[in-house]
């Protein structure tokens, strides 16, 4: 994993928004930034995708995720979930390929886009009147 694509949604929890992307240096660099950006953000969830197989089995990589969530809340405080990532990357491509941009405009677009579309799936599973001060 070498980038990693940020998303946001609106203040009711409806939309997602692309950020940008964060390009990876190392575990200490990249959770300075994540905090400061939940700080300034005023995050009260982080939501990382959760690498699966198609047949819904945990790939190689989710140990490496899911050790990497622990640290981020640890650093943070703020509660961090795991959400089935299957087929973001793949929607995003797809998206792209079908605006028409370059291939080089969609290498750089396709974390910040996966992100985007895996946020406004989790947005999507919430129950409609959500009240987020609980959280």
């Amino acid at each position: 994993m070498r980038r990693i694509g940020l998303a946001i949604s609106d203040a009711l929890r409806v939309t997602a928004q692309g950020l940008e992307t964060l390009q990876r240096k190392n575990q200490r660099t990249d959770l300075a930034k994540l905090s400061g950006l939940a700080k300034e953000r005023e995050v009260c969830l982080f939501l990382i995708g959760h690498p699966r197989h198609m047949s819904g089995d945990e790939s190689r990589q989710a140990g490496y995720v899911r050790e990497f969530a622990d640290k981020l809340g640890d650093a943070t405080g703020v509660p961090v979930q795991l959400w089935d990532e299957r087929l973001t990357t793949v929607e995003a491509g797809r998206v792209l390929r079908s605006s028409g941009i370059s291939i080089e405009k969609r290498a750089k677009a396709v974390d910040r886009l996966s992100a985007v579309i895996l946020l406004q799936s989790y947005l999507d599973s919430l129950p409609s009147a959500v009240d987020w001060s609980q959280e």
